[in-house]
């Protein structure tokens, strides 16, 4: 799968997984809605109920910035299976003009952000490198 292919299948997803790992060297995996915006990927932490702000994904990314966001579709007919992944740096952004583009992104992206945008911090991931595979372009 080619570039422009994997970054449309990207664009058109309305949902990821977000890899982490924190200093103990455990893998965490969460999902996440996103807005990418050239070689950045953004997500925030929205108001649906959390057990604790406190979250395992952010404590990750502190500890270790390396993640990997996976993007994919299954259906029975495995002809049509893909996904897509992105290797990148994560930082949080602190309050501003790019966490402010982020959540306007985000809002563009869902309408569930429309009416009520992501107050959480803002995460901005660099993408370092882009690989995938499906059935038609084997990797």
């Amino acid at each position: 799968m080619d570039a422009t292919a994997m970054r449309r299948r990207i664009a058109d997803a309305k949902v990821a997984r977000l890899a982490t790992v924190g200093a103990g060297g455990k893998p965490h995996v969460v999902p996440i809605t996103f807005a990418v915006d050239g070689d950045t990927i953004y997500f925030a932490v929205d108001a649906k109920p959390k057990r604790t702000t406190d979250l395992k994904r952010l404590r990750n990314i502190a500890a270790n910035p390396s993640v990997s966001v996976l993007v994919d579709h299954y259906e029975d007919d495995w002809e049509r299976l893909w996904w897509v992944r992105i290797d990148g740096t994560a930082r949080l952004l602190a309050d501003g003009a790019q966490a402010v583009r982020a959540t306007d992104l985000l809002a563009a992206r869902y309408p569930q952000y429309r009416r009520a945008r992501p107050g959480g911090p803002v995460v901005a991931i660099s993408i370092d490198r882009i690989s995938g595979w499906s059935p038609e372009a084997p990797s």
